[in-house]
């Protein structure tokens, strides 16, 4: 849906909530909960839809029968698609995901392709005139780059995909941006770290060459069409994970004159105390399915962790202590949750900033792990759980 706020964002949930690899029961989900939801959020207005699409869907959907088909199904709800996620490759549910969410990742032409016919796809199911966003993922896995060959394929990797977007907004006049998303135990970790590659590697450097011999256009040139379809998905969760403090964040990817192409709408959780109270109370959200990305901060010291095992283990060696924040996406509703508590507080904060200014053109609220968080943490129906977090976020913007 559209607010009536700085820049007319538009609201949506992702809908990577609901299990389905395959277009089929991509669909058949769709059919099942969207009516619902948007009865409840949003009966006498167009509702957004922020699609969620393997690469396995994504061949599905590439098919115009079915695409035609889905297009008219949004038409006769009254749905619209502005946003995809195409962050996850392959399965996203009920099987270990953890670090396997990120491959193939930006050193392969796998990620590109999928990614290139992502943008394809929303170029045509789009509504006219809309400026649309494709959410990825923060180049790779961490651990596995390790040589200035790694970096410059990832560099080369954004810039082929945004001259195949350039492509389409000279063929259709369609805008759509690349947002990359930082996220902790990746490449591009930070927000610092994200701002810094793009300015010196992609506006500049291996991605701005290749970019201008591909379009046959100057470097200013080049980097103006970089800057406009190449941003960021700033996900809420994922900065707080980082102990990132968000209105001066913001300010910097602002400063940088990056644009910050969707925002998502989460939150992590977070944990003070000794070894046993961490591991008691978090244990139950090591699922074995996501990756919980852990970050400590004692006595003004950062240690990363890249899961909750290795965590504890650091805990029992005795170096417990401070606070943890935890990447596993809790409700946004919740600020609280018996001793241990939530980085809603950064959420609010993101929320306030676009109360009074433009922060960016969609917001998307991204609370995927129903299935795996604690009962008590969840009503009966998945409906009703998108529909208190889409009416918090809406109460906390007065939209």
């Amino acid at each position: 849906m559209q607010l009536a706020l700085p820049g007319r964002p538009h609201l949506t949930y992702c809908t990577n909530i609901h299990a389905g690899e395959s277009w089929p029961e991509v669909e058949a989900a769709l059919a099942r909960y969207l009516p619902e939801v948007k009865r409840q959020v949003s009966p006498d207005a167009p509702m957004g839809v922020g699609l969620r699409l393997s690469a396995l869907a994504a061949a599905g959907l590439s098919e115009s029968s079915v695409r035609a088909r889905f297009k008219q199904f949004l038409s006769d709800g009254d749905f619209y698609v502005f946003t995809i996620n195409a962050f996850p490759y392959g399965s996203f549910h009920g099987t270990r995901v953890k670090e396997m969410v990120y491959a193939p990742d930006w050193r392969t032409h796998e990620r590109l392709a999928f990614t290139n016919l992502v943008a394809d796809i929303l170029s045509d199911i789009a509504p006219g005139g809309m400026t649309a966003s494709i959410s990825t993922v923060p180049g790779a896995f961490k651990a596995g780059v390790t040589t200035k060959a790694d970096v410059d394929r990832i560099a080369e990797g954004f810039a082929r995909a945004a001259f195949h977007l350039y492509g389409i907004s000279r063929e259709m006049g369609r805008l759509i941006t690349l947002a990359i998303e930082p996220e902790p135990a990746c490449f591009l970790e930070t927000t610092a770290e994200a701002l810094s590659f793009l300015q010196d590697h992609i506006f500049s450097g291996t991605g701005r060459a290749l970019f201008s011999r591909l379009a046959e256009v100057p470097a200013a040139e080049a980097e103006a069409s970089l800057r406009r379809h190449i941003g960021l998905c700033f996900d809420v969760c994922h900065s707080a994970v980082a102990f990132e403090e968000t209105a001066p964040t913001l300010a910097a990817v602002r400063a940088a004159g990056i644009a910050v192409a969707k925002l998502q709408l989460s939150a992590a959780l977070s944990a003070t105390g000794d070894a046993s109270h961490f591991e008691r109370l978090l244990g139950r959200f090591d699922d074995g399915i996501y990756l919980h990305q852990t970050v400590q901060r004692r006595n003004g010291e950062i240690t990363r962790h890249t899961d909750l095992p290795e965590a504890f283990l650091t805990a029992r060696r005795g170096s417990a202590g401070g606070e943890w924040r935890v990447h596993c996406h809790v409700p946004v509703f919740v600020d609280r949750f018996e001793t241990l508590g939530s980085t809603q507080q950064n959420l609010r904060e993101a929320l306030a900033l676009c109360r009074t200014q433009e922060i960016s053109p969609h917001l998307e609220v991204e609370t995927y792990t129903w299935n795996v968080l604690p009962e008590a943490l969840k009503s009966s129906e998945i409906v009703g759980d998108i529909v208190r977090e889409l009416q918090w976020v809406r109460a906390e913007l007065g939209a």
